[in-house]
């Protein structure tokens, strides 16, 4: 009997994701294909600023992060006094945390009473949060990309919401890139694994520069397409590519589990 031979998964999160990620994929038992199809960048707007002053002032009632990124580039642009004492601040706030990589990553800075609504995404923290941030401030610190959902929404419920984007997405080019898009209109890649909606993009923007993007959503409806969320799902349909797989919780080990099981 010819021996199975074990599924390649594409993964195309950023760069700093790759030894969790592609270890996490082999214990599912896959042969991951690493291409990032995401950048990430730090980045400082006009609204960092008053965002720690509030923060180190209690002038803020919430602080929400929407990914464990948010935090970490947030960190990034402190020296370690301004640290210590927005990490001190942080703790007599309401902290607000989508998903558990997120709230992982308050716990390592001390943080370990942060809220997770039951829906990790931008809906699921208007719907936890609206009948209790009426008149109150709310910070955002977050990608550059992030969904107005969340704005409009809080507002809608009568809080004040300040955003800061403390880092931006980029798409890398390169080899890899379109050795990925080739091995993919070859049929060499058994299932994909999108993280978000701009990764979707650059996956078929590299596909476009090929002049692949009608052939590549053939091959791509031919594998296993696993979505990290209904944005992300939402964006492959409008390209005309089917999410075989939108696992009910929003982490990577829930997606590769899900393809896992469409194998």
């Amino acid at each position: 009997m010819a021996e199975e031979k074990t599924p390649v998964l594409a993964i195309m999160r950023p760069e700093s994701y790759r030894e969790k990620s592609e270890a996490l994929a082999q214990d599912y038992g896959f042969e991951p294909l690493y291409v990032p199809m995401i950048r990430l960048e730090g980045i400082k707007d006009e609204g960092f600023e008053p965002f720690i002053q509030r923060v180190l002032a209690e002038a803020s009632d919430y602080v929400v992060f929407t990914s464990a990124n948010g935090i970490s580039f947030t960190l990034d642009k402190l020296s370690e006094t301004e640290k210590k004492d927005f990490i001190t601040a942080l703790k007599k706030i309401r902290v607000i945390a989508i998903g558990p990589n997120t709230e992982k990553e308050l716990i390592k800075i001390g943080i370990d009473k942060s809220f997770l609504p039951g829906d990790y995404s931008s809906e699921g923290i208007v719907k936890a949060l609206c009948s209790e941030v009426k008149g109150k401030k709310v910070d955002l610190a977050r990608s550059a990309f992030g969904a107005k959902v969340l704005i409009e929404g809080l507002e809608k419920c009568g809080a004040t919401v300040y955003e800061t984007h403390v880092y931006t997405l980029s798409i890398p080019e390169g080899t890899a890139q379109k050795e990925l898009i080739e091995r993919t209109l070859a049929g060499e890649v058994n299932a994909f694994a999108f993280t978000s909606s701009m990764m979707v993009k650059g996956f078929m923007k590299h596909a476009k520069g090929l002049g692949a993007e009608e052939t590549v959503k053939e091959s791509l409806n031919r594998a296993v397409v696993g979505a990290i969320g209904t944005p992300t799902g939402n964006t492959l349909k409008k390209y005309g590519v089917n999410a075989n797989v939108i696992p009910d919780e929003f982490t990577f080990e829930a997606l590769l589990k899900a393809i896992k099981n469409q194998l």
